[in-house]
């Protein structure tokens, strides 16, 4: 299932579907004599390609998810909160690089906040989540590693290494802290869903968004006349949390 998943969601993406147009387009010019069809596609998929590189629709749309919950400057006090539950959001299983350099971006930016309001709490414990994909290691150990590096009590870290997607690490987490309430940590754009896979596994979680990838820039730059690289993976960004949502609300749990 999980094959099928990231197979599907792959071939779903903004940049797979823009060169499958180009794709079809080209061979219906080439090959075919159906040259207005091939006009179409070809035209379909430079628009779909401008939007991306543009932010067209794409950013405001991340924007949009990433800002429906606000990121926590200090833990309320008289809250209760033990734990602090930061998911994985991948890594790289490369020895010759450093530590903090295996962790994806939404890795390292999940872990750095988890252990700044870890730090806020005392008696915390920081559960680190995701399980190993596909035969590389697992972000929860290369989570944990780092938080050691970073001055966490190795006493106070708890893996989970079993998961391998965010309903999965709600259930596991569900089973480690009970009914207790946790501050719950991963991407911006990311945590509506968590939040609710997390409640609707009885999880009691304050959400702690963070790696805002759309920010607000007010001010007019002459480079936000060109393309930019960084429009491809806000568009695969939004686009994966709209199949994730939609996937999750077709099967019931969310």
């Amino acid at each position: 299932m999980l094959v099928f998943k990231k197979l599907v969601g792959g071939m779903m993406m903004p940049l797979s579907l823009t060169l499958l147009l180009f794709l079809c387009g080209l061979l219906f010019l080439w090959f075919t004599r159906r040259h207005k069809t091939g006009k179409v596609l070809v035209t379909a998929g430079m628009l779909l390609f401008l939007a991306q590189v543009y932010g067209w629709g794409f950013e405001p749309a991340l924007k949009s998810l990433e800002r429906e919950i606000p990121p926590v400057a200090a833990v309320p006090a008289g809250g209760g909160y033990h734990w602090v539950v930061v998911l994985g959001g991948g890594s790289y299983s490369d020895q010759a690089i450093p530590l903090y350099l295996r962790l994806s971006k939404d890795s390292l930016a999940r872990l750095v906040e988890g252990v700044r309001l870890y730090r806020q709490l005392r008696g915390a414990k920081l559960l680190v989540s995701g399980g190993q994909v596909f035969g590389f290691g697992s972000d929860a150990e290369a989570m944990r590693d780092l938080a050691v590096q970073l001055g966490v009590n190795p006493a106070d870290i708890v893996t989970d290494t079993a998961s391998q997607d965010t309903e999965a690490q709600a259930v596991i987490v569900r089973k480690v802290v009970g009914d207790a309430p946790v501050l719950l940590v991963t991407s911006a754009s990311h945590m509506p869903r968590s939040v609710s896979l997390f409640r609707k596994a009885g999880v009691e979680v304050l959400p702690a968004p963070t790696y805002f990838m759309a920010q607000s820039n007010e001010a007019f730059s002459p480079t936000d006349l060109f393309p930019s690289v960084d429009g491809f993976s806000e568009a695969q960004r939004v686009v994966h949390e709209w199949m994730g949502i939609i996937w999750a609300k077709l099967r019931g749990v969310m």
